[in-house]
């Protein structure tokens, strides 16, 4: 790239993130590379202006005492300050960035005394999402994820930024496939970008502690050989594991400081956590070893460029909303009694197949732990055929992918699960049986 072309502030922003001694600058896209934190433009004069008596900089609109110009019918709905229906800065609140990152400490102690960046407030996952290609994609790259996964990853990595999706089987003898997650990381190319998902949408599974340390280890090795890996985590449903042995911290506790050559990039969100699905309020946080202040500072600058280039910035009352309910003294144990909620659901699906042996004629489950979501792969009947009778004739809704039928127990009264797995081993029977003896 000519340097001539950067903009300064951009290339002020890549001399901090250079100067580390790590890959953090190689595994940038060109993109990356170009994006900055317009800091001298109206964002930045604004800022300057921020206490004068007379401020005629930014295109908000204020009441003649000072307070924002709202409909009072709308700020009596949200029952929030008014300051809520402000813009928020591209960055996020700095209130709600500081204590979302001491809440990933709170709820990842092992990562205690490892230094990560500020999380930078995005739309939600989705938009974390957006801007981790638009940081670390460029097209033609591939993006290594498991073969069961989110179908928006489709849409954001190869529709959006033209990169393409390189998966490996995600399971074998029902164990997660590190060895095919090894194969695609050696293949040749020196940069490598991971795409993670636990718990995993669609299937559900969250890694055991021995398989996390393993695959922890298998990019150490490869980064010794001199990959350097971006691995971007995308903890949507963080929290929401139900059995023992499995790891329940994130694996960016063990990715911020593993390698000189990995960089975490962790996505997660309130979304699934505290069941907030239409605040659209997401956070997106770097680790990697060696790394600086000034470093990170340009990492969540670059990131806030993006956001700033995207939606300028994110829900002001989305914001306002968590934090008020982060510090009530009620939001742990209301957190506590949902995740029973789904943990019964998970209990009583394994209840359910184990009481029922005549479903393995049915349908196979894949393998599940945590999450929103368990799958089934259903015997001698084609999945989506199932899934339109099933709408027909048994007033049930399922999603296939990749053969797969997708089952959101967390959308499902536990009174209705048995039913649920009734109308599935009919449906199948049924379908199966209109099979000819030559198909």
């Amino acid at each position: 790239m000519k340097e001539s072309i950067l903009s300064p502030l951009a290339k002020a922003l890549n001399d901090d993130i250079a100067g580390s001694e790590n890959c953090a600058f190689e595994v940038l896209s060109e993109k990356g590379r170009r994006i900055f934190f317009p800091s001298k433009g109206i964002l930045g004069q604004s800022a300057e202006a921020k206490k004068t008596e007379i401020n005629a900089t930014i295109g908000t609109a204020f009441e003649e005492d000072g307070s924002p110009l709202c409909l009072e019918c709308i700020e009596e709905l949200i029952k929030l300050p008014s300051q809520s229906l402000l813009y928020t800065p591209s960055y996020g609140l700095p209130e709600i960035r500081e204590r979302w990152k001491e809440m990933i400490y709170e709820k990842n102690p092992s990562l205690a005394h490892k230094e990560i960046s500020l999380p930078v407030v995005t739309g939600a996952l989705t938009h974390a999402l957006s801007v981790s290609a638009y940081l670390f994609a460029d097209k033609g790259d591939k993006i290594i994820l498991s073969d069961l996964n989110w179908d928006n990853y489709e849409l954001i990595f190869e529709q959006g930024f033209g990169a393409e999706l390189e998966t490996y089987k995600t399971f074998e003898n029902n164990a997660y496939n590190i060895n095919g997650l090894k194969e695609k990381l050696l293949e040749p190319g020196d940069k490598k970008i991971l795409l993670l998902n636990f718990p995993n949408n669609p299937s559900g599974y969250t890694l055991t502690e021995k398989e996390a340390l393993e695959l922890c280890k298998t990019l150490h090795s490869a980064a010794e050989t001199g990959k350097h890996i971006v691995v971007i985590l995308d903890d949507a449903y963080f929290g929401l594991v139900y059995e023992e042995g499995i790891f329940k911290e994130s694996l960016f506790l063990h990715l911020a400081d593993i390698h000189r050559n990995i960089l975490a990039v962790k996505l997660d969100a309130p979304t699934k956590e505290d069941y907030v699905w239409g605040l659209r309020i997401g956070f997106m946080a770097f680790g990697i070893k060696n790394s600086t202040a000034a470093q990170y500072k340009a990492m969540e600058a670059k990131a806030a460029g993006a956001v700033r280039g995207s939606v300028s910035n994110c829900s002001s009352i989305g914001q306002h909303i968590l934090l008020k309910a982060f510090s009530n003294s009620s939001y742990a144990s209301q957190k506590a009694s949902k995740y029973e909620i789904l943990k019964r659901r998970y209990l009583k699906i394994r209840e359910i197949l184990a009481a029922h042996p005549e479903y393995q004629e049915s349908f196979v489950p894949v393998p599940f732990n945590s999450g929103y979501f368990m799958c089934v792969k259903p015997i001698g009947a084609d999945a989506e055929a199932v899934r339109k009778d099933l709408l027909a004739s048994y007033g049930t809704g399922v999603i296939v992918l990749s053969g797969l039928i997708r089952i959101a127990f967390s959308a499902v009264p536990y009174n209705k699960l048995d039913l649920l797995f009734f109308n599935i081993d009919s449906s199948v029977r049924k379908i199966s049986s209109m099979r000819s003896p030559s198909a």
